[in-house]
């Protein structure tokens, strides 16, 4: 290994390919974004130079912005409901489970794997209400609540919901299955030690666990920011941005935009304004962590 580790040509060998790789993939194609932010039109039929005008448009477009509060929303409470009730379910994995673990853990996890149009697809069916009720409002019925039945994905604020409800819940085992794994890796006698001067389950939790899993659970919420800041397959499957503008973000808007509308200079602007949204975030994350690691 030494020697390996030694020989500049085979760290090259190994290096170069993978980071040429990522240059194509990743770099490549964000200089491509922001030099077509500076043009307007569709490249090889009507593509002109308008310098930073698409940016200045953005910022007074009204209908970028709807796009932007609603993704705004969405944000802030799948990111919370997707860590949250991961780290309940790997607490519950861990001390509350006796038996059957990985049947419990399998169960979880399985909604991860599921394809996006299929997770809508049962959604859609469990909020139905034409042409027959689906099984949201059919319990409804059965319990004598029929002053609530309603068309659940046909309202705008229901729709929001039904939206953040299914994400969260398709996302909780990936989350759940991370953190049981820092939980796992947390020594036995650390939880002992505390127990035995006298720890309460909650003292337990915010004084041993939670320092000990702060580095995943920052993990977690940049993993979990950039896929809820990116937002696309899920409400348009479920939703198709609908009704109106209600659940449609960015990312469906640059899409429109782009490939609907053909303003593909434009698209690249709203494209560079979520991947600096993304860096912004991971960034904010970053400094919270190290601000409450020196805060425990």
């Amino acid at each position: 290994m030494e020697k390996v580790l030694g020989d500049k040509k085979a760290i090259a060998l190994f290096i170069v390919p993978p980071l040429l790789l990522f240059i194509g993939v990743v770099f490549i194609p964000i200089i491509w974004s922001i030099v077509y932010s500076l043009y307007s039109g569709m490249p090889g039929v009507k593509f002109d130079f308008v310098g930073l005008s698409n940016y200045t448009k953005m910022m007074q477009d009204k209908t970028f912005w709807q796009a932007f509060w609603m993704n705004m929303r969405y944000v802030g409470i799948v990111t919370s409901g997707q860590i949250l009730f991961g780290l309940l379910m790997a607490m519950i994995f861990q001390f509350a489970i006796k038996k059957y673990k990985v049947f419990v853990r399998t169960i979880v996890f399985f909604p991860v794997v599921l394809p996006s149009v299929a997770v809508a697809q049962l959604f859609s069916k469990m909020f139905e209400i034409t042409p027959s009720y689906g099984l949201i409002n059919a319990l409804l019925e059965v319990m004598g609540l029929t002053e609530l039945i309603q068309p659940w994905l046909g309202q705008g604020g229901t729709a929001f919901g039904v939206l953040c409800i299914m994400d969260i819940w398709t996302a909780i085992g990936f989350y759940a299955v991370i953190i049981y794994g820092a939980l796992v890796d947390i020594p036995g006698e650390v939880i002992e030690a505390a127990q035995i001067d006298g720890a309460n389950s909650f003292q337990l939790f915010r004084r041993i666990l939670i320092p000990l899993l702060k580095p995943i659970l920052t993990t977690c919420f940049i993993f979990s920011l950039s896929g809820t800041l990116k937002m696309f397959e899920s409400a348009t499957a479920l939703t198709k941005g609908g009704p109106g503008v209600a659940t449609r973000s960015l990312s469906m808007f640059m899409y429109n935009t782009s490939f609907t509308y053909s303003e593909y200079g434009y698209g690249s602007t709203v494209a560079v304004f979520i991947l600096i949204e993304c860096l912004v975030a991971t960034c904010l994350v970053g400094l919270i962590s190290k601000k409450l690691k020196g805060d425990v």
